[in-house]
């Protein structure tokens, strides 16, 4: 006796044709185009981010940078630049930054914090002071008076080292010598028999002459030594006067235009401490400025080396010039490597040699961003060598400091520049997703103490009248901004449906706005090609449609595959053991659904449930685990009382890449039932659905592509008015179905069906009842589980026949 389902089951399963879609009527909407909705101010949902974005900006305090989390597409970045921008419109204090000779020590240029502007001023000013001394120094060697003391010192000087030679010679002569200059030195010749004595004639002298020859050189030596101690001094003496006399010209010149930039930047400390290292370098190295129309005329060279401009150190490295600054900087890192995130000090090759100065110190975007925002994706800082390491040192100890790569591996010994390091006031805000900031947290200890706010960005947002309308708002933006047509109702209304079928949920709408905005300007460019002066819903429908079938070439092909009997797909009549299960598969953006054939085949056995994807390796986990759930629900429905004496094999038929997820675990426990109770199932309808050991039936994902892609194949070979889909009863609110497959449910074509529960499933695609046990533990007779209750128990009594025997 076969106990068979109530007919009402059908009517009380199948989901109505107004549930299967959001509708939106665009009669509603309270506009006729977008041009009366104003345009965006924000961003459309996106509360808790919104929230997190504005606490973040609003913390001054050390660690508090933002870390916005998100899927790509969310609008994210592009949000976070216009807050971030919204923010940096308040009045804030920045300084320009400027590196200049260290007079100590060249290695280490010295910084200037400067207020707002005063940089380029200074590098101005000290630009006309250098070259007002190179024309007033020079000019003031050359007057008439300068040259007449300088003359009256050298005369002076040789005047007296004339009469300090004059008084050795004389003494000299005493003791029989003359004495005569060379480029050596001073020398002492013997005078013997009133001649100069040549060395051919000394060593013809008797020994006792040339011994006193030589106690009288001796002692002339000594004098001679003596005296040109004198002379040294006085050139000593004389040096040091020419040396006053120019320092005292050279400061009538320099002390004119240095009292003035004095006295213009009295008030700043530290630029009147370097005007003034700058005004003693310059009376101790006057002579540079003296050489200076000899060298523009003439380059020098001391061996391989150019001789370089020695003005060239008064100049200004205006490093950071924030005069045109309005607000507080802000910079997105296009690019963060390690150099353009801490700045970097640039060579030159001369001659084939590396060379540096203080003037090709060159900032980074920290340095860019001080005292401002600096918006940096993650991936990309993430990516780049050292960066991320520098980027968390310098937030760690809010300074700048640049150096080579080379030093922070400890491998590179060359000199090099050792600039100031720069004091740091940055907030970042790092752009990426959320599973990467997991990584970070976890894995980064840093991370978590520099970056405290976690700003996330939903894909979804709640489907209401506002944000339908923001929506709208949207469209009129992006119109105005990119010179698009003009969208009327209809077409805002095709959008909405668009936004809530990328989320798959009728009660939500996509944040994910790109590709909301490929549809907009795909649709303005069709309403472009058909001549048509306003974007209507046609042409937004033809947007995705054509779209659709740019990416749909594989699902066209397993169709192909389908219709000429190359993968095996039953989509009428019944079998045991086998049912069609639905597939997504994701190529890139684009998702499709097909059907798949799962078997099952039972019999006598030790080994249990047999997952044959598993044992071939081709099972991810989550499979694995969704196949022994079924041996849990077989257990506890039926071997409660008895041992289960069963080996069950289960398949994916002609599945070749591999199978992961658990959202056919319903099938195959639709399948297992079926084999062990022998009844048939009607091959006309697809299952999805994810299941527990309670026989409950659980939500899946791609519920829409799963629908659409069996649809497709029966409409493609006719419909029986008996095909349809068994979907969890969780997910009728993820419905946004095609229009067609909505059309075909009106029509009573195609059917959709929502099960709670694993009976409930059983008895649709069989057409019997489940069965209920009694009060006795036993099932109703006649019933799908009574069928498999009773061929349990003949694999008992097999086993034990076998045992015995």
């Amino acid at each position: 006796m076969v106990v068979k389902t109530d007919k009402d089951i059908k009517k009380y399963a199948e989901v109505p044709a107004e549930k299967l879609k959001r509708f939106i009527d665009p009669e509603k909407l309270p506009f006729q185009t977008t041009e009366e909705v104003p345009a965006l101010k924000g961003i459309v949902g996106q509360d808790r981010g919104r929230a997190a974005m504005s606490f973040g900006l609003k913390v001054n305090k050390t660690g508090y940078n933002i870390y916005v989390a998100g899927l790509a597409g969310t609008g994210k970045t592009s949000y976070t630049k216009s807050i971030v921008k919204e923010f940096a419109q308040k009045d804030t204090e920045l300084f320009d930054w400027c590196y200049v000779y260290n007079f100590e020590d060249r290695s280490k240029p010295k910084v200037l914090k400067l207020p707002k502007g005063t940089g380029k001023l200074l590098k101005q000013d000290m630009e006309d002071f250098v070259n007002h001394l190179k024309t007033d120094i020079p000019k003031v060697f050359q007057e008439e008076s300068y040259q007449k003391d300088r003359s009256a010192i050298i005369r002076g000087f040789q005047e007296k080292s004339q009469s300090v030679f004059e008084q050795l010679n004389a003494i000299a002569q005493s003791y029989g010598f003359v004495i005569r200059q060379s480029g050596s030195g001073i020398l002492s010749v013997p005078v013997y028999q009133g001649k100069p004595l040549r060395e051919e004639d000394y060593q013809m002298l008797d020994a006792e002459t040339q011994q006193q020859i030589e106690e009288k050189s001796r002692i002339v030596r000594e004098k001679i030594m003596e005296f040109t101690r004198k002379l040294r001094l006085l050139e000593q003496e004389t040096k040091k006067t020419l040396e006053n006399l120019d320092y005292k010209v050279a400061s009538a010149a320099v002390d004119y235009h240095m009292d003035e930039l004095l006295e213009k930047y009295q008030h700043n400390s530290e630029i009147l401490s370097y005007l003034r290292a700058v005004q003693q370098d310059i009376l101790t190295n006057v002579d540079d400025f003296k050489q200076e129309e000899e060298e523009e005329e003439q380059q020098l060279f001391q061996g391989m080396i150019q001789r370089k401009n020695v003005i060239h150190k008064y100049t200004i490295n205006l490093f950071i010039d924030h005069s045109e600054t309005s607000g507080a900087p802000v910079v997105f890192a296009d690019n963060p490597t390690y150099y353009n995130l801490l700045g970097k000090v640039e060579y030159e090759n001369k001659m084939g040699m590396l060379s540096t100065d203080f003037t090709k110190i060159k900032p980074g975007y920290l340095h860019q961003a001080n005292g401002g925002y600096l918006i940096i994706q993650a991936k990309d800082v993430l990516s780049n060598h050292f960066a991320w390491d520098a980027l968390k040192r310098a937030l760690k100890n809010q300074q700048i400091r640049i150096e080579n790569i080379g030093e922070q591996l400890g491998t590179q010994a060359a000199a090099t520049l050792r600039p100031d390091s720069i004091p740091l006031d940055v907030k970042v805000i790092l752009i990426g997703g959320a599973d990467l900031y997991q990584l970070l947290y976890h894995y980064d200890e840093d991370f978590r103490k520099l970056f405290k706010v976690r700003a996330d960005f939903d894909v979804e947002m709640d489907y209401n009248e506002d944000n339908v309308l923001r929506m709208a708002s949207f469209i009129h933006t992006r119109c105005e901004e990119d010179g698009l047509k003009v969208f009327d109702k209809t077409a805002v209304a095709k959008i909405v449906e668009f936004s809530a079928r990328i989320v798959s949920h009728q009660q939500k709408l996509s944040t994910r706005f790109n590709q909301i905005v490929e549809i907009i300007y795909e649709a303005d460019t069709w309403a472009q090609l058909m001549g048509d002066p306003v974007v209507e819903g046609k042409h937004v429908e033809k947007a995705i449609e054509e779209k659709r079938y740019r990416s749909s070439l594989y699902e066209e092909k397993l169709a192909e595959s389908m219709e000429e009997g190359d993968i095996l797909i039953d989509t009428e009549g019944e079998k045991v053991g086998q049912v069609n299960g639905l597939a997504v598969y994701q190529l890139g953006e684009y998702s499709f659904g097909k059907p798949t054939r799962i078997t099952a085949s039972t019999f006598v056995g030790q080994s249990g449930i047999v997952n044959i994807e598993r044992e071939s390796k081709m099972s991810g986990n989550i499979h694995n685990k969704g196949v022994y759930i079924l041996a849990g629900y077989l257990g506890a429905m039926f071997a409660q009382e008895q041992p289960l004496a069963l080996t069950a094999h289960l398949a994916f038929e002609q599945s070749y890449g591999g199978v992961d997820g658990d959202s056919a675990s319903s099938t195959e426990l639709y399948a297992l039932l079926s084999s062990i109770a022998d009844i048939p199932i009607n091959q006309g309808l697809a299952v999805t659905g994810s299941v527990n050991q309670k026989g409950e039936i659980q939500p899946i994902g791609g519920v829409n592509e799963k629908i659409e892609g069996f649809f497709d194949l029966c409409k493609s070979r006719g419909f029986t008015g008996e095909q349809g889909v068994l979907i969890p009863h969780q997910n009728v609110k993820n419905l946004m179905l095609k229009d067609e497959v909505i059309e075909a449910v009106k029509e009573g074509k195609f059917h959709i069906y929502q099960v709670k529960t694993i009976e409930e499933g059983i008895e649709l695609l069989t057409g019997i009842k489940a069965g209920k046990k009694n009060a006795h533990g036993e099932f109703e007779e006649g019933t799908v589980y009574w069928k498999v209750a009773e061929k349990l128990k003949k694999f008992i009594q097999y086993a034990e026949e076998t045992e015995d025997e």
